[in-house]
C-alpha cells in the first residue's frame, strides 16, 4: 500500500553503518516501534468511539504488524486484513501471527492503494491506518474508497505522527548540541516535496470524503530510556537510517559527531547513553461512515 511505512525514519538512502539496508532494516525498526509504543497504541485503540466490537478489521499500511496485533489483542473475536506494498513485511507479519497462534485470524494482501484498482478487501467495520495515509499520492481518492468499503456505521481510524521520533536531549552531544534537530531539518526539507501531507489536518479531508469526524485526540509520547531498554536499540536504528539520508548534506563536524553516536564500540555510542528519551506526538482522527 504505502511506499514505505513510517512511525520511524524510513529513508532509503544507503549508509555505511551496520547492516540495516533495505527492507530488513525498515522491518527491524518497525518491530522496535511496535515494542516501545505498544502501550500508546493500545490506548489509542481503547479511545476509539466504537459502537460495538468490530469483527472485520482492515489495517492499511500494516508494516510488520504493530497495529494488526494490537487490534487482535483488543478484539479477540475479530479478523484482520493486513495490507502493505512490502512482501517482506507481510511475510514477517505472517511469521509473527503463526508464533502468536493467531494465523487463522489474519489475511495479508500485498497491494498499492495509490493504484486505480484495488483488490477485494471485503467490507470491514473498522479500518486502521497508522502513519500510512501521508504517503498516499492521492489521499482524497483513498479516503473516498475507504468510505465506500466500510460497512454503514463503520469507523475509520487515522493515526499520524507530527514528525519522526527524537531521542537525544537538546544539548547532546556536548560538542555538537542540537545535532539531531539539524539532521531532521535536512530530511524535513527533502521530504516536503515527496510527502506534502505529512503533518496535515486530516479532519477536513475526512469530512470532504463523506465521513463524520467523531473524535480527534493528540497524544504526547515521552518514554525515558531507563524505563525501556529497547529505546537504545530503537534510537540506534533510527539514527542509522537518518544518517543515510543526510550524509551528503550534513556538515562534516555534525557527521563526525553522528558517527560517534552510531559506533557501537565507542564509549560515545548511543547504546551507552543514559539520557535517551523517546519523544513524539501522535494525533488520531476517528471518522464514521454515516
Amino acid at each position: 500500500m504505502t511506499r514505505t511505512h513510517p512511525h520511524t525514519p524510513h529513508h532509503d538512502a544507503p549508509h555505511e553503518h551496520g547492516r540495516q539496508h533495505g527492507s530488513a532494516g525498515r522491518a527491524e525498526i518497525l518491530d522496535l516501534d511496535a515494542e516501545v509504543l505498544a502501550e500508546h497504541t493500545a490506548s489509542v485503540i481503547a479511545w476509539l468511539p466504537l459502537r460495538t466490537d468490530p469483527r472485520q478489521i482492515m489495517d492499511l499500511g500494516c508494516g510488520t504488524g504493530a497495529g494488526t496485533f494490537a487490534l487482535l489483542d483488543r478484539f479477540p473475536d475479530a479478523h484482520v486484513t493486513a495490507v502493505d506494498t512490502s512482501a517482506d513485511h507481510l511475510q514477517r507479519l505472517r511469521t509473527k501471527a503463526c508464533a502468536r497462534g493467531v494465523r487463522e485470524r489474519v489475511r495479508t494482501v500485498q497491494a498499492d492503494l495509490d493504484a486505480a484498482g484495488w483488490p477485494d478487501l471485503g467490507s470491514p467495520d473498522l479500518v486502521w491506518a497508522s502513519a500510512s495515509m501521508h504517503h498516499m499520492a492521492r489521499p482524497d481518492r483513498v479516503l473516498r474508497t475507504v468510505h465506500d468499503l466500510l460497512t454503514p456505521g463503520g469507523l475509520f481510524a487515522v493515526v499520524e505522527l507530527a514528525g519522526f521520533p527524537r531521542f537525544l536531549p537538546p544539548g547532546a552531544p556536548a560538542d555538537r548540541a542540537g545535532l539531531e534537530e539539524r539532521a531532521h531539518a535536512v530530511t524535513d526539507r527533502m521530504q516536503a516535496e515527496h510527502m506534502p501531507h505529512r503533518g496535515a489536518d486530516w479532519g477536513p479531508m475526512l469530512t470532504d470524503a463523506g465521513f463524520t469526524v467523531e473524535g480527534e485526540r493528540t497524544l504526547t509520547v515521552n518514554i525515558e530510556g531507563s524505563r525501556n531498554e529497547a529505546i537504545g536499540r530503537y534510537a540506534l536504528g533510527g539514527l542509522r537510517r537518518l544518517r543515510g539520508a543526510v550524509a551528503e548534506t550534513l556538515s562534516p563536524e555534525d557527521l563526525t559527531a553522528l558517527d560517534r553516536l552510531l559506533d557501537t564500540g565507542s564509549p560515545d555510542s548511543v547504546l551507552r547513553r543514559d539520557d535517551l528519551t523517546l519523544r513524539a506526538e501522535r494525533t488520531v482522527w476517528a471518522a464514521r461512515r454515516t
